[in-house]
């Protein structure tokens, strides 16, 4: 095996559920198996929404701590999980939930949500750390007045819900505010939707970490429908992200 220069992280499930895809996975035991299939295909990081026995998305450290755990037990990489403010709406509540966790490598804080600086600060004091999603140029002048830049362990350069050509020329802008404000943590860009495959394009050009899996798209490179979070990573491996052979 040989390292490319490109680390790719794969993003399970997110918010879908089963009806939008019959492979997203739900379960731990689910979690675990596609983890462990997505480090095998190349990716080298796993990014995840923990959910209770019922499917649903938790930030309850039992729940969240568990299965950090047992995916990164059998996949061997770091596992990074969400902050998202829709999970727990409550802010206080949402504060104590994450101030709780030990067992996260990382997890991604969207700077867009007003909550940010706070459970930034919460995470900062538990020890996990921190991949601040930014979606806009002002989202990266949030975290430049947040204080915390250099406390971060990785900006995510991740424009939602625009066209392809619409988001290369965002990433475009927001890499530029982050240089101009000084924010020099790594970076990792990805899109969703029909920006996914040519966002992971241009930060494989930048030679940049990117990051894929049914989280962010349903669809392959080509455009047909993919069979799950390991074809979507051997096709990101392809384009040359990852580890490949």
């Amino acid at each position: 095996m040989s390292e490319t220069t490109i680390g790719l992280q794969a993003a399970l499930n997110g918010d879908r559920t089963k009806a939008a895809h019959a492979a997203i996975p739900v379960s731990v035991e689910e979690l675990v198996r596609d983890a462990v299939a997505c480090v095998a295909a190349g990716a080298r990081a796993i990014h995840l929404h923990p959910r209770d026995p019922e499917g649903r998305e938790r930030l309850d450290a039992e729940v969240v701590d568990e299965v950090v755990v047992k995916v990164r037990k059998a996949c061997g990489v770091p596992v990074s999980v969400t902050t998202g403010a829709w999970i727990e709406p409550d802010l206080e509540r949402r504060l104590e939930l994450v101030g709780a966790w030990r067992a996260p490598d990382y997890t991604s804080v969207n700077l867009s949500e007003p909550s940010a600086t706070e459970v930034m600060k919460a995470l900062i004091r538990a020890g996990v750390g921190i991949e601040a999603g930014i979606w806009t140029v002002e989202d990266a002048e949030r975290l430049a007045a947040s204080g915390l830049g250099e406390q971060v362990s990785r900006i995510l350069v991740e424009p939602v819900e625009v066209g392809a050509a619409g988001a290369l020329g965002l990433v475009e802008d927001i890499h530029g505010a982050l240089d101009r404000l000084g924010l020099a943590a790594p970076r990792l860009q990805h899109g969703d939707g029909e920006a996914t495959w040519a966002l992971l394009t241009d930060a494989i050009r930048r030679g940049l970490d990117t990051r894929i899996g049914l989280e962010d798209t349903l669809y392959g490179p080509n455009g047909e429908r993919t069979a799950g979070n390991e074809a979507l990573v051997r096709a990101a491996c392809q384009l040359g992200a990852g580890t490949t052979d």
